[in-house]
């Protein structure tokens, strides 16, 4: 029985639906975030997608399961997390094909020479399985610098416990670690960041162990700081 057959009564459903309103504020940076992050790196068509629209048609998909209507709104929040991650990767990958100007027998070539590696990238970021954390690592633009506003960057250098980095540096640093790592490596960064989620919450989403996830940050972070020193 999906979530509306649920809602029998106008109390029931004004309860959940005062839940689910609760979420919508988290999530809104995270989305907007990878949005921007996946037209920059040409993944998504600019302008065509928005955060709204994304949240809206999860909120649909939502409400055709079978979720529990009582569940307390923690967990409604991080089940749209959920739904608005797998929604945005699938829109991710379908778009990345479907550009004219990306060559899809390029890609295929690509991730066909991924299946004969353990790991999906080099010696410094060794800990992500193809196995475990199946990604298309996109980089369609490579030329386009990616410019962050400046709250995205505080955000961001807070997160990896950097105080100093010059404003001349800091495009370029940005620029490098987008479109250097794994897009769903970059994905959990972001649930942490601008998704405002703790590690069990990232772990619940990506179906990971928690303790994944903290090595996959960890790594990341340390790896991030190497390259402004």
């Amino acid at each position: 029985m999906s979530v509306t057959e649920k809602l029998t009564s106008e109390t029931t459903r004004n309860a959940f639906e005062k839940k689910v309103l609760s979420a919508i504020p988290h999530l809104h940076p995270y989305v907007k975030h990878r949005i921007y992050i996946a037209e920059t790196t040409g993944i998504l068509p600019k302008n065509m997608f928005s955060s709204n629209g994304i949240i809206d048609e999860s909120i649909i998909l939502l409400y055709d399961t079978d979720f529990d209507v009582e569940e307390e709104p923690l967990a409604i929040k991080l089940e749209l997390f959920k739904i608005v991650d797998n929604y945005m990767n699938l829109l991710f990958k379908n778009e990345a094909y479907h550009k004219e100007t990306i060559s899809t027998d390029a890609i295929l070539k690509k991730e066909l020479s991924k299946l004969t590696e353990d790991y999906t990238v080099d010696g410094d970021f060794d800990f992500i399985l193809n196995t475990e954390l199946n990604d298309i690592s996109y980089h369609q633009n490579e030329n386009e610098t990616l410019q962050l506003y400046s709250d995205k960057e505080t955000s961001i250098l807070t997160a990896f416990e950097v105080e100093d980095l010059s404003t001349k540096q800091s495009p370029k640093v940005f620029d490098k670690l987008y479109n250097w790592l794994p897009f769903n490596v970059s994905n959990i960064m972001d649930l942490y960041i601008f998704g405002k989620l703790d590690f069990e919450s990232i772990a619940k989403i990506k179906k990971l162990e928690e303790k994944r996830v903290v090595d996959i940050f960890d790594k990341v972070k340390r790896t991030f700081r190497r390259h402004i020193e």
